[in-house]
């Protein structure tokens, strides 16, 4: 999808590694990718993920914890101020691959870059503390397409764990689908966050992506939520 978005005509966003990252994995070519309503849903949230970092960033964030990070480049890609700490977090296989293609594709970070090699779903806590991670900063935290796999117990245990290493004035963004979105609002709202959501249509129209007529379609995709721990 990033590959298919940045070579497009009007790209709501520029991934000049991706297309790397795709050679290395043997899937260099954009067969198979998602329909016309599902890729502009996918760039419109990527949009949408990008302008949270850059607005936390503004606001005098200078600390970033990236869950399930996955080869999303954007400690490469965005315009981070220079002081600013990422910490990406995911299986060590998958953050290995990426740093080895991009180092190899001569990517340079303007922040410093921190990977955090443990499984997004196991106790990440310890390591990403050993790796330099200072809970008494603000943190703009993301779980891009986390909250999908995860039980309910699994997402109220990454829910309190984020809350207690955020210090007042953190930032979280994350996404669901359909009617998740509000319960998800109403437990945040519950763990002292106060929260903004936004539905996909919402998110289409302000990019100028086109949304799918089908009502189920569009309710099945949900929106992105963000919130500001008070």
């Amino acid at each position: 999808m990033r590959a298919k978005e940045s070579a497009s005509g009007q790209p709501l966003f520029t991934d000049r590694y991706v297309q790397a990252l795709l050679d290395g994995l043997g899937t260099a070519t954009l067969d198979g990718l998602p329909g016309p309503a599902l890729s502009a849903q996918l760039s419109t949230r990527t949009k949408w993920y990008d302008e949270f970092f850059v607005a936390a960033g503004a606001s005098g964030i200078s600390q970033v914890v990236i869950l399930a990070a996955g080869l999303e480049s954007r400690p490469w890609r965005l315009p981070w101020l220079t002081d600013t700490v990422v910490y990406e977090i995911d299986r060590p296989d998958v953050l290995a691959y990426k740093n080895a293609t991009l180092r190899a594709a001569g990517a340079v970070t303007a922040v410093k870059y921190v990977p955090v090699p443990v499984d997004p779903g196991a106790d990440w806590s310890v390591p990403l503390r050993t790796a330099g991670f200072d809970h008494d900063e603000p943190t703009a935290w993301s779980a891009e397409g986390v909250l999908a796999s995860l039980s309910d117990d699994a997402r109220d245990r990454l829910f309190d764990q984020i809350t207690l290493y955020s210090a007042r004035g953190s930032r979280i963004s994350m996404d669901a689908s359909g009617a998740a979105v509000e319960v998800i609002n109403c437990l945040l709202c519950t763990r002292g966050w106060e929260i903004s959501s936004f539905s996909a249509h919402s998110l289409m129209h302000r990019y100028h992506r086109g949304s799918p007529t089908d009502d189920d379609a569009l309710a099945s995709f949900g929106g992105c939520i963000e919130g500001r721990l008070l």
